[in-house]
């Protein structure tokens, strides 16, 4: 059995990882002087008595499930049902950090072992009328996995950790088989033991499953070379409660619209993802990262637009704006910030917008494309920082979360949110989005990168930082959420990579129209009608 299950409340991203993240004095008394007060220093929040609601699944459904998954695996404890509750976005951390606030918990959380013991536990949910919540590693932040149970009675989570191997490997079709439950490390380890990569890591990689992948359409920080998640799906099998449904069994098809891309972004509405045939690649031999500056944001958008029409993006291709620099040249230990200061200004660039490139492959690959792109960066002015600015990024890729953690510790709100544009709408979609989050908490640092490139637009992702409204905390973030997402509406798109969930499903309509929600609510009627599956997400 997976070494990672245990009833432990995940209340912030350490409680697993163990490696907290701590905020040096030198970055409190600086974002002092950006946001405002800081909260002195304090030990991390410890649990807190949170009440638990007395469960509501009745012993005929509690021994229908046991008989599928045996009564271990039925689980109704208050901290294995507390763990499954909620996601890890900025509001889901606050609500578990607050005993006074009331969220929804499941009944019981059910641990299949296999594929047929996740349709039979659907079929028994069915069967008794019970909300089911699909859950993985837990790590949304758009409400995807709460626990919420609609006009049911009662609702479980149905925790994948057990779906977690690798069911086959096609090494002559290059497709490997996995199931849902596997988390990101353990996908390259499995892999990697056949000389193999899926190159799919996004910064929930540590926690995040590929059944997760697959339901909220990710998008890993090497999208631009080795695609985004369903780029990379060939098949996919779900469980659902009119019975098992397979998908993909050829590299492309005419027959009909793709249903695999209907399964994949379903979000555990239209079904319980099991496993996912994906394409993969040869394990790269090398990795160069390296980081450059450019004098302006317009500079950068331009640089980053040419190569990606021109198909010379790095595997990984991440311009940060002014500020998100500013903040790391700030905070970042590890930069010689006084010195790369004085380095870029003899060059022009008082200002800088980092740009971080990586890539992957083989020696000869890596090195041919590298030239093609360093070629055209020197062409448009960019001014070379060098490798350990991209391995700064590498090897503190994953940081955030923590940093979060250590960052709500001290008094401070800081959550992100994300969207995607055409080329021509980009620079006005940052400007309105930064905006509407400034007018809605006043005093604030407003971050934004682009992630993701492509030949005809671009995501942007935004970090927000600022001092937490200790009078009505939960109703600050939501006030500004509702706001940038206005000012997205009609620009982009609401979510480039973190889905739906119930925090974007009022803005779904204004995207792909009253008759796409329409489209969408016949498909789950048809899978699932009478509602069991995620209630109150996607539609």
């Amino acid at each position: 059995m997976n070494a990672l299950i245990d009833h432990r409340l995940r209340r912030s991203w350490t409680a697993e990882a163990g490696d907290a993240a701590q905020l040096p004095a030198r970055a409190a008394k600086w974002l002092e002087q950006r946001i405002g007060q800081v909260a002195p220093d304090a030990a991390p929040a410890s649990e807190l008595p949170v009440e638990i609601p007395s469960r509501k699944l009745d012993e005929s459904a509690a021994a229908a499930l046991s008989e599928v998954v045996g009564a271990e695996n039925v689980l109704v404890d208050d901290a294995a049902r507390l763990a499954r509750a909620t996601g890890l976005s900025y509001l889901d951390l606050l609500r578990r950090r607050s005993a006074a606030v009331e969220f929804p918990v499941p009944d019981a959380v059910v641990l299949p072992a296999d594929a047929e013991e996740v349709q039979a536990v659907l079929d028994a949910c069915v069967r008794h009328d019970i909300g089911v919540v699909p859950f993985g590693g837990g790590t949304s932040v758009v409400g995807g996995v709460a626990a919420l149970r609609g006009e049911k009675a009662s609702v479980i989570a149905l925790d994948l950790v057990r779906l977690d191997a690798l069911v086959s490997v096609d090494a002559e079709s290059r497709i490997a088989v996995l199931q849902a439950g596997v988390r990101g490390p353990e996908a390259e380890r499995l892999l990697g033991e056949h000389g193999l990569t899926l190159g799919h890591i996004p910064q929930s990689w540590e926690r995040a499953t590929i059944g997760g992948f697959a339901a909220t359409r990710s998008a890993g920080q090497a999208s631009a070379g080795y695609g985004r998640f369903e780029d990379m799906v060939t098949g996919v099998r779900l469980a659902t409660p009119r019975g098992e449904w397979k998908l993909g069994v050829a590299p492309a098809s005419a027959a009909g619209p793709d249903l695999r891309q209907l399964a994949v972004g379903s979000e555990g509405a239209l079904g319980v993802i099991t496993e996912v045939a994906l394409r993969v690649r040869p394990k790269p031999l090398v990795h160069g990262y390296e980081g450059y500056a450019l004098p302006s944001w317009e500079a950068g958008l331009t640089v980053v637009r040419e190569l990606a029409q021109n198909r010379a993006l790095a595997d990984v291709t991440r311009l940060s704006d002014g500020d998100e620099t500013e903040v790391s040249l700030a905070l970042n230990a590890g930069l010689k910030t006084a010195v790369l200061r004085r380095y870029l200004a003899a060059r022009g660039v008082r200002r800088p917008c980092f740009l971080i490139l990586g890539w992957e492959g083989s020696p000869r690959d890596v090195g041919v494309r590298r030239r093609e792109t360093v070629r055209r960066l020197k062409a448009a002015g960019a001014v070379r920082v060098g490798k350990a600015l991209g391995e700064s990024w590498r090897h503190g890729r994953f940081a955030g979360p923590r940093q979060r953690d250590a960052l709500l510790d001290r008094g401070i709100c800081v959550e992100t949110l994300e969207t995607a544009a055409y080329w021509s709408n980009v620079d006005e979609l940052r400007d309105d989005v930064r905006a509407a989050l400034t007018a809605s908490l006043g005093r604030a640092i407003v971050m934004c990168h682009v992630s993701h490139a492509y030949e005809t637009g671009a995501s942007l992702y935004f970090t927000v930082l600022t001092a937490r409204d200790e009078a009505d905390p939960i109703g600050q973030w939501q006030r500004a959420k509702a706001a940038a997402c206005e000012a997205i509406t009609g620009l982009g798109t609401i979510s480039h990579h973190h889905a739906v969930g119930v925090d974007h499903a009022p803005y779904l309509s204004a995207e792909i129209g009253s008759l796409g929600v329409e489209v969408l609510r016949a498909a789950k009627s048809a899978v699932d009608p009478t509602g069991i599956l995620n209630p109150g997400k996607l539609v």
